[in-house]
């Protein structure tokens, strides 16, 4: 704690490396789907085979509830510090350096665990589709990425509020195609098998890890912090849906036998050729957008972390750029690294971390900000909730340690 009172008289007033760039309410909320609705989404059939889609919902809603409770703790710590932060100087402020370095490792784990699952998933859709090699359909998807990134919060905002809405209405007409096939059918769903339901849970925890938004939704609407809040909510209760919607319609026209690691594959061929191209021109919207929330946030993290001078400095974005993007994709085709495996070791740990250290950085900001908030937790910063969710969330990682060394069934 002292560390953290150090850092609070260093960083008060101080001139911030982050720049404000206003945020309406709706593109806040959507970089929350964006950064959500993503691999996880294309990846959850797949995981959810074996457990069953009643076991999938129930972990959707545990984890989608603590997760959300996590990230309103990291929105009322952003708005009791006046110098715009990311995640990892926050930590730092409140909590110390070791906490300044555990929220950066979680960042760098989800991006990268999300990179090379978008990599990956990215590479294997443009090859079915255009008839490339997948790396080559890698390369084409993350083109368009680079330069929405590059341009920085406003753009990115802007990209997430047209293409997710585009998304959902994609995804709309698939989810209701499959519901009204022929093939379709619920009992393909509907089964329990509680033994597979705790790496289920440590996918869905990664398919809500979105805590490394909340400050760049805070600097977007310093204007009206009061926003940020219900902005939080909103995107998180559409993405509850559609996690739970995607999965139902895979596994009743698919059947668990048939559902492919990148669900949307198997789900288009399963309609027809019109469904396959909507269902995979969703899959890559999803994977754009959630690769504009992850890679901004990490590259503001990176300037936040290291006492860069500016995020706009030119040398120092196309540094920040080079090392979000390449490590993702030479590990995407290492051999090492699956689709859903890159998933779930990031949902597992990035989920321990950010169970952790918001409650932590909530506590002392209330002791150490600079000012009072526009808004407060209230109930959901009770203890009880606090320490269920820690409790969840490092039995989940326990459990990924555990199977790591081959001493659980295989979850998928």
């Amino acid at each position: 704690m002292v560390q953290s009172q150090k850092n609070l008289s260093k960083s008060a007033g101080a001139e911030s490396a982050l720049k404000v760039h206003k945020l309406t309410f709706w593109e806040a909320a959507m970089i929350i789907v964006g950064a959500n609705i993503g691999s996880g989404i294309l990846g959850l059939p797949f995981s959810a085979r074996k457990a069953g889609w009643p076991i999938l919902l129930i972990c959707l809603m545990i984890a989608g509830f603590f997760t959300t409770a996590s990230m309103l703790y990291v929105a009322e710590t952003t708005l009791r510090t006046k110098k715009p932060m990311q995640l990892p100087g926050l930590a730092s402020r409140y909590v110390g350096n070791l906490g300044s370095w555990l929220a950066f490792f979680s960042v760098a784990a989800n991006t990268i665990g999300c990179l090379i699952a978008y990599t990956n998933g990215s590479g294997r859709i443009l090859s079915e589709f255009l008839g490339v090699s997948t790396a080559f359909g890698s390369v084409l998807f993350t083109i368009p990425c680079v330069i929405v990134v590059w341009f920085g919060l406003k753009a990115t905002g802007i990209a997430e509020k047209f293409i997710s809405f585009g998304m959902i209405a994609l995804l709309s007409i698939i989810i209701l195609a499959s519901f009204l096939s022929s093939k379709a059918s619920l009992a393909n769903a509907i089964y329990v098998h509680w033994q597979y339901a705790v790496p289920v849970f440590n996918v869905a925890i990664f398919c809500y890890i979105a805590q490394y938004a909340v400050p760049e939704l805070a600097r977007g609407l310093a204007h009206d912090p009061q926003k940020l809040a219900p902005s939080i909510v909103t995107g998180m209760t559409i993405t509850f849906v559609l996690l739970a919607l995607v999965p139902l319609a895979v596994l009743s026209l698919t059947g668990p036998d048939q559902v492919t690691q990148v669900a949307t594959i198997s789900w288009g061929k399963a309609l027809g050729q019109w469904a396959f191209v909507v269902a995979n021109l969703f899959a890559l919207c999803a994977m754009m957008t959630s690769y504009w929330a992850v890679a901004e946030s990490f590259l503001t993290s990176i300037v936040d972390k290291f006492n860069f001078q500016s995020e706009t400095d030119f040398a120092t974005r196309i540094g920040c750029m080079i090392g979000i993007v390449l490590p993702p994709f030479l590990l995407a085709y290492s051999g090492m690294v699956s689709f859903v495996d890159a998933i779930y070791l990031a949902g597992t740990f990035g989920g321990v971390i950010m169970s952790i250290l918001p409650v932590m950085m909530l506590h002392s900001s209330r002791k150490h900000g600079d000012i009072e908030p526009a808004w407060s937790c209230g109930w959901i910063a009770s203890t009880s909730i606090q320490a269920v969710m820690i409790l969840l969330f490092c039995g989940a990682a326990v459990y990924a340690i555990v199977g790591l060394f081959g001493l659980l069934p295989a979850a998928w």
